[in-house]
């Protein structure tokens, strides 16, 4: 029973996450021959406080008017 766990930031639409769950099983379905029954895709959603890059948080990264709001991806 393969399982993925996926971390992404907070803030994507219930849809979009269930479109991602999709195509994940699917990947790994094609590519590992595994029953989609029997895979697992867990998803956790990480507050934008509590996820870091380049010594800030992503709330941070994203304030309005900051320069670096634009260089940073989660």
């Amino acid at each position: 029973m393969p399982i993925v766990q996926v971390s992404i930031a907070e803030g994507r639409r219930p849809e979009q996450i269930r479109a991602m769950i999709r195509e994940v099983t699917a990947a790994v379905a094609g590519t590992l021959g595994a029953p989609v029954p029997t895979i697992r895709v867990l998803v956790t959603e990480v507050p934008l406080t509590h996820w870091g890059s380049g010594e800030q948080t992503l709330a941070e990264s994203r304030a309005p008017g900051d320069r670096t709001a634009q260089s940073t991806s989660s």
